[in-house]
């Protein structure tokens, strides 16, 4: 089975659609979570994701917190801005379908998903050795696919040492997969390994292979929805660098 894994969208229309566009036939869909939150397109992307076939979706902390259920003084000040503004153009069916997610971790097979760390599921960054090593015991399937750090990577545990090793994937490079351990698929509409593409992976489910992706997509007009919304400059200016 070949399944698109995607995560932290934010409201980032025009990078979904070039990722689903790059991403060809799936049989799944799995989505790690942020729909909303920093981006100009809340509304558009929670549509064109309530369309995809075989979808699994999960909730991220900005979209718990548009629909009310984490307060917003969480987040820093421009995050904050972009979650109230979401907050007053989201439909009700949009905020209907956010509130019809589950925040919680989900097994699919092989792997658990969570959207922050399995340990921590909607907070939670995994971003080094340590904050993996000790989320490698909140899990019992061979790998546990994460999102939240924005960051295309994978963490690997050891088990003769125990010693766990970070990797930042290539794209387009496929990795065999082995327990145990803890992959990152990337952003798909706000990259902050400086690498400004979309980003997603494919896993195959028979082959047990993980494949980073990363495609291209109009930035400049995604930077002017940004500033014609009123939203943040920095949410704007860090598209074009990846940070």
């Amino acid at each position: 089975m070949r399944v698109l894994v995607i995560s932290d969208i934010h409201a980032n229309y025009t990078a979904l659609q070039a990722v689903l566009k790059d991403a060809g036939q799936v049989d799944e869909t799995w989505c790690l979570g942020d729909l909303v939150g920093y981006g100009p397109d809340p509304n558009a992307v929670v549509e064109e994701v309530r369309e995809i076939p075989n979808l699994t979706c999960m909730l991220g902390n900005h979209d718990v917190a548009v629909i009310g259920k984490m307060p917003f003084e969480t987040f820093n000040g421009d995050a904050r801005r972009s979650l109230m503004h979401h907050e007053k153009v989201m439909t009700a069916d949009n905020m209907d379908y956010l509130n019809s997610l589950s925040s919680n971790t989900k097994v699919c097979g092989d792997a658990t998903l969570a959207h922050g760390s399995p340990r921590d599921p909607l907070w939670e960054y995994i971003l080094n050795s340590l904050s993996a090593r000790i989320n490698f015991d909140h899990f019992t399937t061979p790998w546990c696919f994460v999102g939240h750090s924005h960051i295309q990577c994978l963490f690997a545990l050891d088990p003769r040492s125990d010693r766990v090793t970070l990797d930042q994937t290539k794209p387009d490079k496929t990795i065999n997969l082995r327990p145990k351990l803890i992959l990152n698929p990337g952003s798909v509409g706000q990259p902050r390994d400086r690498d400004p593409r979309a980003a997603y992976a494919i896993y195959d489910t028979d082959a047990n292979t993980w494949t980073p992706r990363r495609v291209m997509y109009n930035i400049a007009e995604v930077q002017e929805r940004i500033r014609s919304s009123g939203l943040p400059e920095k949410h704007a200016a860090r598209l074009a660098e990846g940070w």
